[in-house]
């Protein structure tokens, strides 16, 4: 099934999809590039606020907005999610979660992935609205989003043993 098939189907049954997924046999390179290819998509979703910035305020060049937006999407927040991803399993743990750490990286990339296309959402109204209502809108729409989906794939990830959990 397609990614966007999936992405869809995730707004409906965020636990299905996250079974299908795990039932595919999840790998390190899979959740690797899940988590690449959500803060890429959430770093494109930053251009249009960006531009905006630079345009009201020129001390700071769009490129130099760019470019540290880059570093910051694409080197220290995929970092940063996988010690979320670790957290979120030793939680998961104190509930008697039977899971592994890979399922638990899964859950969070894919969640992230799957908000993505509200981050260019939200992106489109920072830069051509700014701020204002609707981006507080359209910011708790990300949020409650991102959580509710979080939270079940979480909660599926944790729930069985995976393939490639060690057997206790």
């Amino acid at each position: 099934m397609a990614v966007s098939t999936d992405i869809a189907a995730s707004y409906r049954g965020p636990r299905r999809v996250m079974r299908k997924i795990l039932a595919r046999g999840a790998s390190e390179g899979q959740a690797l590039m899940l988590n690449l290819s959500a803060c890429l998509v959430i770093y494109i979703a930053q251009w249009p606020r960006l531009s905006r910035d630079a345009f009201y305020d020129p001390n700071i060049p769009l490129e130099a907005r760019l470019g540290g937006a880059l570093i910051a999407w694409l080197a220290i927040a995929p970092l940063l999610f996988y010690g979320i991803a670790a957290l979120s399993h030793l939680i998961a743990k104190l509930f008697r979660g039977k899971g592994d750490w890979l399922g638990a990286r899964i859950a969070l990339f894919w969640s992230l992935l799957v908000v993505s296309p509200i981050c260019l959402l939200q992106g489109l109204v920072a830069g051509y609205i700014g701020p204002s209502l609707q981006l507080d809108i359209v910011g708790g729409l990300l949020l409650v989003a991102f959580f509710y989906i979080w939270i079940s794939n979480l909660i599926e990830a944790e729930q069985a043993v995976t393939p490639s959990a060690p057997m206790a």
